[in-house]
């Protein structure tokens, strides 16, 4: 069944794009449907080398693309990619507009030459003071408050994954799905600039708000001034750690009853939910002796039972033996081009009950170049000069 929802089936996306924003844009847009073709220089794009951290970036936000080498730097690899380019539906870059006019694909040529074409430029800024500074994620997330409210006081700290760059590409994907709604009707493009800065910023649009509303800078979220009666990491006696909440009234007295705390139950000055919150100086140290008390097991059975918010403290390793992660669909598995697989999350949403769990192959690098060239009417010396003289095998 998931193999029929295919909205942008029969659009085509050229991409010339690297590290991560750019990337997952494109992979988006193929796990929807449409024709992603990376165009990726003679050497290859310089995120396949990555090692450690940076080792998945190629495979997972490339997974399902078509590879085509074209050297640029060269007048047969230029007018290969003007080919292309006449052929799309979208364009997608994140590299600097001084590097693309070098390339070949000055965005306000591309926008005159190709009047239907979507441009979506992931830029670290958008236009205005700071659209030429350099960006990256890490930076970003300094600059906007992200990593103050994320760390302790004194040690701002960025988040634990790319989660900025991931979400830029999301809104790249969700622009140019919007742009090529509208071009159904105008029959015209769009030039799309998506910000990482932008991102960010509305990543921490709730404190800024409170700020606004309130005149109160909040502290950063392991400081927080809380708003639950429960809502705290504790250890088990069998040394795991679990998080656990009590938000409302009825959780918490389920907490108290579960964890035999009946003192707690019984206390007038603790019968309202503002009560529970202005009493977490002394309450919290006595749930905390009470889960070191119980083993994490049959503990968490029974928060499911009782419907109380709770999880144990996962690794991203974990979730490959989550029942949940694990169950039909849960993941898609796609194949690299030396034939080693790996089990990756597709879209977060089902359709008619299906996950979309197709995400494609990693292409080996110009795997796809004579394929798209030849299509496009180029021959085999055509081909051979647009592709460059250095190209590696695909």
């Amino acid at each position: 069944m998931e193999q029929s929802f295919r909205p942008l089936e029969g659009f085509r996306v050229v991409e010339m794009t690297h590290m991560i924003m750019g990337p997952s844009c494109g992979m988006f847009l193929g796990m929807l449907g449409a024709e992603v073709i990376k165009v990726e220089p003679p050497e290859g794009d310089k995120t396949r080398d990555l090692t450690g951290m940076g080792r998945p970036f190629f495979p997972l936000f490339n997974r399902g693309k078509k590879s085509v080498q074209l050297d640029l730097k060269t007048p047969a690899g230029r007018r290969a990619l003007d080919t292309l380019l006449s052929t799309a539906d979208v364009f997608v870059d994140n590299f600097r507009d001084a590097s693309l006019s070098k390339m070949g694909a000055d965005p306000a040529k591309l926008r005159e030459r190709f009047p239907k074409l979507v441009l979506a430029s992931h830029k670290g800024f958008l236009s205005g003071p700071y659209q030429d500074r350099t960006a990256l994620d890490e930076v970003v997330q300094m600059m906007t408050g992200l990593a103050y409210m994320t760390g302790p006081t004194g040690r701002p700290l960025r988040v634990g994954s790319s989660a900025n760059d991931i979400m830029g590409g999301l809104f790249g994907a969700f622009s140019v799905v919007a742009a090529l709604m509208e071009r159904e009707k105008t029959g015209r493009g769009r030039s799309l600039r998506i910000g990482l800065f932008e991102n960010c910023l509305l990543l921490v649009a709730q404190h800024m708000v409170q700020f606004e509303l309130e005149g109160v800078n909040p502290p950063p979220m392991p400081e927080r001034t809380f708003s639950w009666p429960v809502y705290d990491i504790f250890d088990t006696a069998d040394g795991q750690q679990i998080f656990v909440g009590a938000v409302t009234e009825g959780q918490w007295a389920a907490l108290c009853r579960l964890l035999e705390l009946d003192a707690l139950l019984a206390d007038p000055s603790l019968q309202t939910r503002m009560d529970q919150i202005d009493a977490r100086d002394r309450t919290i140290p006595v749930v905390a002796r009470a889960i070191a008390a119980r083993q994490a097991g049959p503990l968490l059975e029974a928060f499911e039972g009782l419907g109380i918010p709770y999880s144990p403290i996962a690794k991203p390793s974990d979730m490959y033996s989550d029942p949940h992660v694990m169950r039909p669909g849960g993941l898609a598995e796609s194949r690299m081009p030396s034939g080693e697989k790996f089990r990756a999350p597709s879209l977060p949403f089902d359709v008619d009950g299906v996950m979309l769990n197709r995400a494609g192959d990693v292409p080996a690098l110009g795997e796809d170049t004579e394929a798209v060239l030849s299509a496009l009417g180029l021959d085999e010396e055509e081909i051979l000069q647009a592709r460059g003289p250095e190209r590696k095998a695909a």
